[in-house]
């Protein structure tokens, strides 16, 4: 650490959303292979807020250790300051956004925020920051899951369940960039209009009607942004050879999803500016778009995690930090 200081947005104490304290910590500094982006805006994702409970959703055996006081924050876009040592790819000026260094230590949430070079791609020009913020995870997440591992191709039926979120409303896009023949989203009533305006054939208003009971083995892939204890209910929407992509953790009964012929994955995002400004090439070119909830004041982290955990999010939170 340098001498020179910074606001960040910090846990000192596992738990609620007040745990978290703007307040003016050293600047870090570039190390080698590393550059130093001076953060406009920072994405809000889930993973904050389980590390800012202590990761108490998360099986006690398996849980991340989070020495206190941390930085929370994985999704940040800004300009780059400074490069450490062996850098060529970047140079003080350019505009960049990334998942940083994820999955691992998180500290997206202050002004200044050190980064893999690796990790950065050049920020799309069609985006300012705060758009720019809420893009890595989210997006990469539902790349990563259609082509890197479901290597989702033309054709088949496409099931987003929670199409109107962070991952959902990128997956329900990138599913029609990559040719599917239809693509059903499934969400509350309210996002109807905006899930069908994402490219979705098909709606399913989960509060007044179970896609279980709608579709009938016509589902080639789930992607599953919600899972829990009922995942399992949408065994009977897929086809023998079906598979489901979860998100976040779910029970599906895996000897009955046998039984069906049903494979479920098991995979988590990592960062990538490869792939980054291959999604930052769709957004440029008119074939990706990004929704924001709400956007928030660094100062106001506290605020953004209790909208973000009140749930029903259209898209993305983000968190303003420069100007």
């Amino acid at each position: 650490m340098g001498t020179a200081t910074m606001w960040a947005a910090r846990v000192h104490a596992f738990g609620d959303p007040e745990q978290l304290v703007h307040e003016e910590v050293p600047r870090p500094e570039a190390g080698p292979g590393e550059v130093l982006v001076r953060v406009h805006a920072a994405g809000v994702n889930p993973p904050d807020w389980y590390a800012r409970r202590g990761f108490e959703n998360i099986p006690e055996a398996m849980r991340p250790v989070r020495s206190l006081p941390f930085t929370p924050g994985s999704d940040i876009s800004g300009v780059v300051a400074e490069t450490g040592s062996g850098v060529t790819e970047w140079q003080a000026g350019d505009e960049v956004f990334g998942l940083v260094d994820f999955p691992g230590r998180h500290a997206g949430y202050a002004e200044y925020a050190t980064s893999p070079a690796a990790h950065l791609a050049r920020k799309p020009d069609t985006l300012g920051h705060a758009e720019a913020a809420a893009v890595p995870m989210a997006a990469l997440t539902a790349y990563q899951f259609l082509v890197e591992h479901l290597r989702l191709g033309p054709g088949g039926t496409v099931l987003v369940n929670g199409a109107a979120g962070g991952v959902g409303h990128f997956a329900v896009q990138l599913a029609g960039t990559r040719g599917a023949g239809r693509v059903i989203g499934v969400a509350s009533g309210r996002h109807e209009a905006f899930v069908k305006d994402l490219g979705a054939d098909r709606f399913v208003d989960y509060t007044q009607t179970a896609a279980e009971d709608v579709l009938h083995e016509e589902v080639d892939v789930l992607i599953d942004t919600v899972g829990g204890p009922n995942g399992h209910r949408f065994l009977p929407v897929l086809r023998r050879g079906g598979r489901i992509a979860p998100v976040f953790p779910g029970e599906y009964h895996p000897e009955r999803a046998t039984a069906l012929g049903i494979s479920v994955g098991g995979w988590q995002v990592h960062s990538s500016g490869e792939q980054l400004a291959v999604l930052g090439a769709l957004f440029d070119a008119g074939r990706l778009r990004v929704a924001i909830d709400g956007v928030f004041a660094l100062s106001e982290a506290a605020q953004a995690h209790a909208r973000a955990e009140q749930g029903h999010i259209q898209g993305k939170l983000v968190l303003h930090v420069a100007a």
